[in-house]
């Protein structure tokens, strides 16, 4: 296990350069990430044969990446960076890929419950132009594909060295600047990713009316999220939000789970309405 627990000391988080920039093994898993979840989807259009069609698909595919990829970065700016304020009256700035010096670094910092209320917002942009879409059979088709690449992105976390977890004495966890850790990005990519795709995948076999997995989607993986927010490091700016316990992920969670409570229900009462 000693190679294992020292990896960050023989791992170079920079896959490769091109000039001036540096291309991170984060850059590669995110594409593979939106790829993959692309690629689910299609796959279970095909499977399925869902009355979706590739060109709905693509295009809603590029709505929600534009909305998940502002609503992330906006979303960190928000809930945890320490320089808020800065941004936030220097809003060319939240983009800069660039360092004060002048040096490539690529955007750091994103939110997945910000990327979540970009998702949100794109997908109803899209719906007001597309008004025949059936959006809740594309949002169920949404929650079986997304969890997929959702592991990539959590795999991505961990060969950035970032989101590490807390301290421990486990056989197989992380020196991270000298303390041993929890590699809780990939308990991440378990639970999160993995998991809560094999909870929907399964379930799909029962789903009663339209816009129940993506509910179930908003449920689960913030249930995920908030246990495995307890083998997480919170966040150093921030700390635990409340009683030496709740992080900031945890908090937010929770706000997810009683959303996606509420959808379900209402989305439940509403089909019972049309029979």
């Amino acid at each position: 296990m000693n190679f294992w627990n020292n990896i960050y000391s023989n791992f170079n988080p920079v896959a490769f350069e091109l000039g001036f920039i540096s291309v991170h093994w984060y850059g590669i898993m995110y594409v593979l990430a939106l790829l993959t979840a692309l690629g689910a989807a299609k796959y279970f259009v095909k499977k399925d044969k869902l009355p979706i069609s590739e060109k709905e698909l693509d295009s809603y595919f590029i709505w929600v990446e534009i909305g998940v990829i502002l609503g992330a970065r906006l979303g960190y700016i928000l809930f945890y960076d320490p320089y808020t304020s800065y941004y936030l009256t220097h809003p060319w700035q939240i983009f800069n890929p660039f360092s004060s010096t002048g040096e490539f670094i690529g955007i750091r910092g994103m939110s997945y419950h910000g990327a979540l209320v970009g998702f949100v917002l794109a997908t109803i942009g899209f719906r007001y132009k597309h008004k025949k879409t059936n959006i809740w059979l594309l949002l169920d088709l949404v929650a079986l594909s997304v969890p997929v690449g959702y592991i990539f992105g959590r795999v991505g976390n961990f060969l950035n060295q970032e989101l590490v977890g807390r301290a421990t004495d486990v056989s197989w966890g992380i020196y991270v600047d000298g303390v041993l850790r929890h590699p809780s990005q990939l308990y991440e990519a378990l639970l999160e990713g993995l998991v809560v795709f094999l909870l929907l995948y399964m379930y799909k076999f029962y789903k009663k009316f339209d816009g129940e997995l993506i509910a179930l989607y908003g449920l689960l993986y913030s249930l995920a999220r908030f246990v495995a927010e307890f083998w997480r490091e919170p966040d150093e700016q921030l700390g635990f939000v409340y009683a030496n316990w709740l992080s900031m992920g945890q908090l937010l969670s929770s706000l997810v789970i009683f959303a996606s409570i509420f959808l379900y229900i209402f989305l439940y009462k509403n089909s019972k309405k049309r029979f």
